[in-house]
């Protein structure tokens, strides 16, 4: 017998956090077996002792019968360098499971039935690629958080019942995030090249994993609260909130949906909404020019123009860059009056 679902644990300097975490996963209670696959990469806190003391209870073996789990451990003997995408792209190739659940270190689960109950709605309705469900964001000392400008980023994944590719492309809202997450193990008939997981972006991979697997069918999801979402952001933090903080977060946002473009047409059409996002994308670009005029903003704003602007917009038909940048100007300027 075979580990039937495979939870993929990433972590990095969540010391304070990871055994709350683990022991959430290690709570479910579940009529399948399952193993946690820990990808951490190289912490300098204690997150490794504290994940070596853990696995010693659930020691790797084969799986014996329904409710059996195991922990196994992938330690980093060195950081990847600022490039958490890769632990993630890693850690889930090692995966064996016929599912998938998704946590990070410095996330818990509330509900012990979560994994059962997003099992059974994907083992009873083959149309759907994955199943997610709601969310409560909580602060650094597990208490809910009240800040009406912070839960407003929760509305991104404010959805309900089936979310589709198309969803995805037009809505503006995401299916659920990583902690809430059950899918079918997409990765293991290679179907499509999923290294742009970590090629794509250094540390986003919500979108990427959500592009992955609607590309491949819908996702059901449901209105139980069964994760808590840490929400911390202070510098020298080291969750991923916190790092933000040193990015240049809508810049590497153009990047990573260029990338993803040029991913998606490999396997099939654009839709409208690229076309929108790409000319986004270059105002972006030509309003940094335009206000600080240096080589990395003029490298930014030939990057967007050459492929969004040329390939995707004028769909290959001759233009300039200046002549391009006026019209887009002047239309703005139009849009105004």
């Amino acid at each position: 017998m075979g580990y039937k679902l495979s939870v993929i644990f990433i972590t990095y300097n969540h010391g304070a956090y990871v055994e709350k975490a683990l022991r959430s996963v290690l709570a479910q209670e579940t009529d399948f077996p399952f193993e946690v696959v820990v990808g951490e990469d190289c912490s300098d806190d204690g997150t490794q002792e504290i994940l070596k003391r853990i696995a010693k209870e659930y020691p790797e073996h084969e799986a014996t019968g329904p409710g059996d789990r195991q922990i196994r451990l992938f330690l980093r003997q060195k950081n990847t360098g600022g490039r958490p995408t890769l632990n993630v792209y890693e850690t889930t190739k090692r995966c064996t499971g016929e599912y998938l659940a998704y946590l990070e270190g410095d996330d818990y689960w509330t509900d012990p039935h979560k994994l059962q109950k997003q099992v059974d709605i994907l083992e009873s309705h083959s149309e759907y690629i994955a199943v997610t469900h709601d969310i409560e964001m909580v602060d650094e000392h597990d208490d809910p958080i009240t800040d009406k400008e912070i839960l407003k980023i929760g509305d991104l994944y404010d959805w309900r019942g089936v979310f589709t590719y198309r969803d995805y492309c037009y809505s503006g809202k995401w299916p659920g995030h990583y902690a809430t997450v059950v899918s079918r193990n997409i990765y293991k008939d290679e179907k499509y090249d999923y290294t742009i997981l970590y090629r794509a972006s250094d540390f986003t991979d919500d979108a990427l994993i959500n592009l992955f697997l609607l590309m491949q069918g819908d996702i059901y999801r449901t209105n139980e609260k069964m994760s808590a979402w840490r929400y911390v952001k202070k510098t020298g933090g080291s969750n991923w909130n916190s790092i933000a903080i040193k990015r240049n977060i809508a810049r590497e946002d153009s990047y990573l949906s260029k990338t993803m473009m040029q991913w998606i047409e490999q396997y099939r059409a654009l839709s409208d909404y690229s076309t929108d996002l790409c000319l986004k994308n270059f105002g972006a670009a030509l309003k940094d020019y335009i206000r600080k005029p240096t080589a990395a903003n003029k490298r930014y704003l030939d990057d967007m123009y050459d492929y969004g602007i040329t390939h995707v917009v004028m769909k290959d038909k001759k233009t300039s860059l200046f002549t391009f940048s006026v019209r887009y100007i002047l239309g703005r300027i139009k849009d105004r009056i």
